[in-house]
């Protein structure tokens, strides 16, 4: 295992472009701070487990960058006549909270320029495509939302639609599926709904054993923990069994991802308990509405999802006392109110 000084490093430049320009760099001396607010024995094990993980969910500016750049000579979506393609191609810039697809198309507008001499704005045609840009699909919920509205309200009679996104959880990825069809047949169009991602992260009940977000094995016997799972009682949470084989090596081993997952867990607990009359959607592990939590691990350079454990983004650094008062790894940016339940659906 590595020192606490290296891990401290490591973490720091994993997360160094985090919020470039808006927040101040991530220091080791940041990372410290964080993880000082957890036991003193179990610091450097988090700290490692934190390293390994971080290191295979963080997206940096030049990861994602590079994946949009990548697809526009993608044969798979474009075909052997990429930029013919893409100039025919419709750009939908519909999100109707926070700036992650205007940023996106930013980024994919650069590299259209660079590789095929024209720009989003000079594209689209009635036969194209069209095309709904993101980051990472978790719930759906807001991308759903998104192009419901727009079925319903803009879209043509008939249409192919590519959802293209790094990243995708599979109960979501299948459930926005679903839904957008049930949305055009409802609408009475014909319109195809396809997904594209490098990477699709599993979180299907179904498949809870073998799951890639975090969703304990065992729980803590921690009284404030009972306390708030009895609360549950429309979808009591259920364990995993240990031993699933992961497509993605998100974790370093079952010991060290019982460890993260039970130590978010807890202060996730702990964070929820000191605020006044916390909405039900505000669970340990990540906004949701059921379980402990969604539980992803993913964060991007642009900001991290309040999908994510709550003890990696909740609090204010200025904050000595309150709700707020937990340092965050990872500050979240909010653009609205609305955008603290944006990122998935109610059930």
């Amino acid at each position: 295992m590595k020192s606490r000084t290296e891990l401290l490093a490591s973490i720091a430049i994993t997360i160094q472009d985090y919020r470039a320009g808006e927040i101040a760099q991530p220091t080791p001396e940041h990372v410290d701070r964080w993880v000082s607010q957890f036991n003193a024995a179990v610091q450097l094990p988090l700290l490692a487990e934190v390293d390994h993980v971080l290191d295979k969910t963080y997206f940096s500016r030049d990861v994602v960058t590079g994946f949009f750049a990548n697809q526009i000579q993608n044969q798979k979506i474009a075909g052997a006549d990429a930029c013919a393609f893409w100039q025919n191609a419709n750009f939908l810039d519909i999100q109707g909270h926070g700036e992650s697809q205007s940023q996106i198309l930013r980024l994919f507008n650069e590299a259209l320029v660079e590789k095929c001499g024209i720009s989003v704005a000079e594209c689209g045609s009635e036969q194209g495509p069209f095309f709904y840009l993101d980051d990472v699909l978790f719930s759906g919920g807001r991308l759903g939302s998104d192009l419901r509205a727009w079925v319903q309200e803009s879209a043509p009679t008939k249409a192919a639609v590519h959802i293209l996104v790094i990243g995708t959880h599979r109960f979501g990825e299948w459930k926005t599926l679903e839904g957008l069809k049930e949305a055009a047949n409802d609408a009475g169009k014909d319109i195809s709904f396809s997904c594209w991602a490098a990477i699709r992260f599993e979180n299907r009940k179904s498949y809870k054993n073998k799951s890639e977000v975090l969703w304990p094995a065992v729980l803590p016997n921690d009284a404030a923990l009972a306390a708030y799972m009895a609360l549950e009682e429309r979808w009591p949470f259920e364990t995993r069994a240990v031993g699933g084989v992961l497509e993605n090596k998100v974790f370093s081993g079952e010991a060290g991802r019982q460890l993260i997952e039970q130590e978010l867990l807890l202060a996730g607990v702990k964070i929820r308990a000191g605020c006044q009359e916390p909405k039900k959607s505000m669970r340990p592990l990540g906004f949701s509405p059921f379980g402990l939590g969604f539980g992803s691990t993913i964060v991007t350079y642009r900001n991290c999802p309040n999908n994510a454990p709550l003890a990696l983004w909740w609090g204010d650094p200025t904050a000595t006392s309150g709700a707020m008062h937990w340092y965050p790894l990872l500050p979240r940016k909010t653009y609205a109110q609305s955008d603290v339940l944006a990122d998935f659906d109610f059930l």
